[in-house]
């Protein structure tokens, strides 16, 4: 790696571009495997990697197409060991939450009209049912705008190979993924409402927001009380989501603060200041279509201090929010 005039670049050029290719790679890594803490573990590596190849003097011609090959190369290598351990995992397993600013903005190479979406639960959620292979290349191409060939390079395999998965890859989400129409205006005005109606235990409230086939799927990873299994159906949800929170507001130190996850409306419930749940909603055609919980306190703790929700739920003599 050289200058503009050619000579070496100095330690300090090389700090200033890693900080510059840590989004990249963290915006890659963290798509691939749904997880804060594995994508930031492979980001330390790759970065390293980037960093040991430019202080021996590599010529390097694009420093972010070569981070986002050793990331994606790391990532597909650690997808592989994650998905024996999520095989195991209790319960429903769902993404790691971050919060994003309104714009999906987060540490996020890819500025296109589509980056909230690709950060979405739902679509991380679909991308469990592919490849490692598959994710990759479909993340690269459609999410970051790489083309056949650069995909190719990247993940080792020929151009018409990587078309293919990219073909089946995207014929398998688009199959499970549900189109809809709700602006982003409409997004913010109906979670306002459904957390109103959440803050007031108003059952009806929430009752009418909800699509007839909306899920519920709660994350408790078995270290927080969590759902057995996911739900479906308006009034089922319905009550189900209105017995949690009946448990959450004896609590007077409870707080529901709204804030954007993973580009869709979502909300942070703390007590004392301390993080227990992070729920985001799925919208669709002007009514929630799914509403995703994440309590397991392993997947918050990247947000902020966390909760101990079994300590609380004694607390209140024994009562669980939802089974």
């Amino acid at each position: 790696m050289t200058d503009e005039n050619g000579s070496p670049a100095t330690a300090p050029d090389r700090e200033r571009l890693l900080a510059d290719l840590r989004p990249v790679a963290f915006g890659i890594a963290y798509r691939m495997l749904g997880s804060v803490t594995e994508a930031e573990d492979v980001v330390q590596e790759a970065l390293l990697r980037v960093h040991r190849s430019l202080e021996a003097g590599e010529q390097i011609a694009s420093p972010r197409a070569f981070t986002a090959t050793v990331t994606t190369r790391l990532a597909m290598d650690e997808l592989r060991s994650a998905r024996v351990r999520r095989e195991r995992y209790v319960g429903d397993w769902l993404p790691e939450p971050i919060l994003t600013d309104g714009h999906g903005a987060v540490e996020d190479p890819a500025q296109q009209t589509e980056t909230a979406d690709s950060l979405s639960m739902a679509l991380l959620v679909l991308l469990e049912s592919l490849s490692p292979e598959q994710r990759a290349v479909l993340l690269l191409h459609d999410v970051f705008g790489y083309g056949y060939g650069e995909v190719a390079t990247i993940v080792g395999k020929g151009e018409a190979n990587v078309r293919q998965l990219a073909v089946r890859a995207r014929r398998r989400v688009e199959e499970r993924r549900p189109r809809f129409t709700t602006t982003q205006a409409q997004h913010g005005d109906l979670a306002s409402r459904f957390f109103a109606a959440a803050r007031a235990g108003d059952l009806a409230g929430l009752e009418s927001l909800l699509a007839h086939d909306v899920e519920l799927v709660g994350d408790g990873g078995g270290k927080a009380p969590s759902l057995a299994r996911s739900q479906r159906g308006r009034s089922r949800v319905a009550h189900t989501l209105t017995n949690w929170l009946r448990v959450l507001r004896r609590l007077p130190e409870m707080e529901i603060r709204l804030a954007e996850v993973n580009g869709d409306p979502g909300a942070m419930f703390l007590v004392e200041d301390r993080l227990l749940a992070v729920w985001a909603l799925d919208i669709r055609d002007g009514q929630v279509a799914a509403v995703r919980a994440v309590v397991n306190p392993d997947k918050l703790v990247h947000l902020g201090p966390v909760g101990d929700a079994n300590a609380l739920i004694r607390r209140l003599g024994g009562s669980r929010p939802g089974s």
